[in-house]
């Protein structure tokens, strides 16, 4: 992957063109610092924000505070949600960073241009998108319609889907899993060593244990696809329409392909009368309706919340809480203070 260094696709201040092309190119051979996901929207927020430099006769790099807040307001009026408005933000603000040049972001009127644009969606009426929760009761009901079955597949999404829930883990960190990432505590119930995670980079990486019904599906999984003789395979490879498993080593299944698993759950065994779609976006369950519904599981359950951010390697608070916000609901002093008065009221009436 690459950046634009195209006079027109990448609009570029002349007398400093040289050097910032040498400093991004310097970037470039770097971009291993950062995640794939990251280095993919970064290179997407550039080519849409330089299209746009270039057809308004503005420059891109360095970037001017008065032409950020036009390229915000510009998508604001394309539709474009607050959340990846203040995304793209914050990547030209990296880019610059990295350029070595003073984000435009730091002038007060971009601050100003950002709230205006939070304020105005809020008062709107706009929502935050979020995945449908995949719950514990949803395994339970997957695993009675699915562990009898005689198709390889059902056997893999099975077990995919009591890994995904068990270990809170997104769909790029599933995938990586190999066969040799797999240890046996003394009772015989599974643990994964985990290399990495989107917000957990560090030498040793990290442990997922499996509880026993997790572990048998996957020991299930593990020998209808013949993969104990296979170390260096991925633990999730594809099944073949003959009803055989495909061991691969050199690259995991893709996203889209981990996505049907859950399309697939849906179809099998997914909630009746959900009619209304959240953004338009999620119909079924997706990648991350596992880490949703294993956290609202866990909230649910009394586990506290420092408890449920390890569990899901989340760094903040507050992105968690927006997962629990409608398990949270009912939780709070108010709600415990009037419920006391209510059943009160129901004792006198009950001794009267």
């Amino acid at each position: 992957m690459t950046l634009p260094t195209n006079a027109g696709e990448f609009p570029l201040m002349p007398e400093l063109a040289p050097d910032l092309t040498a400093r991004l190119r310097e970037f470039v051979q770097d971009r291993d610092a950062f995640s794939p996901n990251t280095w993919r929207q970064l290179l997407s927020v550039m080519r849409t924000c330089a299209r746009w430099s270039h057809e308004h006769g503005r420059q891109f790099l360095p970037m001017s505070s008065p032409d950020l807040r036009d390229y915000l307001a510009f998508l604001q009026a394309s539709g474009r949600a607050s959340t990846t408005i203040r995304s793209h933000a914050s990547l030209i603000s990296m880019l610059h960073r990295h350029a070595n040049l003073t984000p435009p972001n730091a002038s007060p009127l971009v601050f100003r241009t950002l709230r205006k644009i939070n304020r105005t969606a809020v008062v709107s009426g706009e929502r935050a998108g979020q995945a449908l929760p995949f719950c514990l009761t949803d395994l339970q009901a997957l695993d009675a319609h699915w562990s009898a079955s005689c198709q390889v597949r059902d056997t893999r999404n099975l077990a995919f889907l009591h890994v995904a829930y068990s270990t809170l883990l997104r769909i790029s960190e599933l995938a990586r899993l190999r066969v040799s990432d797999i240890r046996r505590a003394d009772d015989g119930r599974m643990i994964l060593h985990v290399g990495w995670t989107k917000t957990v980079v560090q030498a040793g990486g990290m442990v997922k244990a499996l509880s026993r019904a997790s572990t048998r599906r996957l020991d299930a999984w593990l020998a209808v696809a013949g993969l104990f003789a296979e170390p260096d395979a991925f633990l999730f490879c594809p099944v073949h329409r003959s009803n055989q498993a495909t061991p691969i080593t050199q690259a995991p299944l893709s996203t889209p392909a981990l996505e049907a698993i859950f399309s697939q759950a849906w179809k099998a065994a997914g909630p009746a009368g959900v009619t209304q779609t959240n953004k338009g976006r999620y119909r079924t369950w997706s990648g991350h309706s596992a880490r949703v519904g294993a956290a609202q599981d866990m909230a649910r359950s009394g586990y506290a919340v420092a408890q449920i951010m390890q569990e899901g390697t989340w760094k903040k608070p507050e992105t968690l809480m927006h997962y629990l916000r409608h398990v949270e609901a009912h939780q709070g002093v108010m709600v415990d203070m009037m419920e006391s008065w209510g059943g009160a009221e129901v004792s006198r009436e009950a001794r009267s």
